[in-house]
């Protein structure tokens, strides 16, 4: 699920002439936030310039610009927040459908993909923390009946930091076009884990990293198994309620975005042989379950991730496992391990930010922040090529805008 710099498969980079887009500024909100921290300042805008030791504030007309002259061939809306004790500030642009052209609702729902994970992981690391769940545990010691021998030296703990070498799950089709048309299948999770653990291991547990979906679906059944609960229960009550996050859900098996959503697009062939948008709001998400079919909105994923860095979901040591990456190697490009438990790091504007983004049909989202929380950002765009390799130009422009250059 590709769209960030949180996700190692894109092969682009941030250059620091994306700061700014040429285009028509566009309308974007800025806002101060009710819920901020005591001492943040009501706008980047007010901010005094930072000292050579401190941050600069994230640049209002940088951020404002990224969102600018939507809707666009790649784009079709964006809903963005900034918060911390370093400047708050609100923006949303683009459409709402590319029928009616009404503006996007800076409010809506939408598909979070990935980020998904990190609520997962959160959970799975409560868990360990309850003595529940143990990290060093293997999964086939949870589910003896799924986890075949070949992979049974697989942890926990490598299952949540994508080091377990366990391949992807067979999923039919080589195009959008044809997984568009199979778009209501329905996936079980069992059979996902089935189809993938029949395979060839691609490395030795422990020895590689490889981000891929198929770990956090076997946290999501270990987390049923050790609780006797169904996963999206246990996030609901450890998580979900406890945070007031009133509009995040897990659709199950129902392909539609339940409440207020700007509508999603995907350049593919159409029926009549052209090639243009379709809209795939309306699409099953069975496939990402515990590792990608979350939906929320930017007010709830902003409290949530807020909450997190704080400490006040995942409490104790524990949390450390968010902020630690395995010292591996990435299987592919052989760079530095860059994915911890739940989250992943980079390095922006000479700062470590911490994050994560995911991708369905129609949607690229993002959360973020710097280890003590001081720059959060969160992110809906509306991108019309949203698992392609390449970043949306919106998307890194908002990240290079909110925390700076690589």
């Amino acid at each position: 699920m590709r769209g960030t710099p949180f996700e190692k498969t894109t092969s682009r980079t941030l250059p620091a002439a994306a700061l700014v887009l040429s285009v028509v500024a566009g309308p974007a909100a800025l806002a101060a936030d009710a819920t901020a921290a005591a001492g943040a300042v009501p706008s980047p805008a007010a901010s005094t310039p930072a000292s050579p030791s401190a941050p600069a504030a994230p640049s209002k007309s940088a951020l404002e610009d990224a969102i600018a002259g939507l809707p666009t061939a790649d784009t079709t809306a964006a809903l963005v927040r900034v918060g911390g004790t370093e400047g708050v500030w609100r923006g949303s642009a683009g459409v709402h459908d590319l029928k009616s052209h009404r503006p996007a609702d800076p409010d809506a729902r939408f598909r979070a993909g990935s980020v998904t994970k990190v609520f997962t992981a959160a959970v799975a690391l409560q868990l360990a923390a309850e003595g529940r769940l143990d990290l060093d545990r293997t999964a086939r010691s949870y589910l003896p009946e799924l986890i075949p021998a070949s992979y049974g030296q697989v942890t926990v703990r490598q299952l949540l930091n994508h080091t377990h070498g366990i391949p992807a799950a067979d999923v039919p089709g080589d195009t959008v076009e044809e997984w568009y048309a199979d778009r209501f299948r329905i996936y079980r999770p069992e059979e996902m884990v089935r189809s993938a653990t029949a395979k060839k291991r691609e490395f030795a547990p422990g020895t590689e990293q490889h981000y891929l979906n198929i770990g956090y679906t076997i946290a999501g059944l270990l987390i049923e198994r050790v609780t006797g609960d169904t996963y999206e229960h246990q996030v609901a009550r450890r998580v979900l309620r406890p945070l007031g996050l009133r509009d995040t859900s897990y659709p199950g098996t129902d392909p539609r975005i339940s409440g207020p959503h700007n509508h999603g697009y995907q350049r593919m062939r159409l029926d009549d042989g052209t090639t243009g948008l379709r809209d795939v709001s309306v699409w099953g998400p069975t496939d990402g379950w515990a590792a990608g079919d979350i939906i929320s909105t930017t007010a709830d994923l902003e409290r949530f991730t807020r909450a997190l860095f704080a400490g006040r979901v995942v409490r104790g040591p524990l949390l450390e496992e968010m902020f630690t990456l395995p010292k591996v190697k990435d299987g592919t490009s052989g760079a530095p391990a860059a994915y911890s438990v739940g989250l992943a790091m980079k390095k922006l504007g000479g700062r470590e930010v911490w994050g994560k983004s995911g991708g369905r049909w129609g949607y690229n989202t993002a959360i973020a922040a710097t280890r003590g929380g001081s720059r959060t950002l969160v992110y809906s765009v509306n991108s019309t090529d949203a698992k392609g390799h390449d970043m949306n130009e919106v998307a890194m422009n908002l990240m290079v805008a909110a925390f700076g250059n690589p």
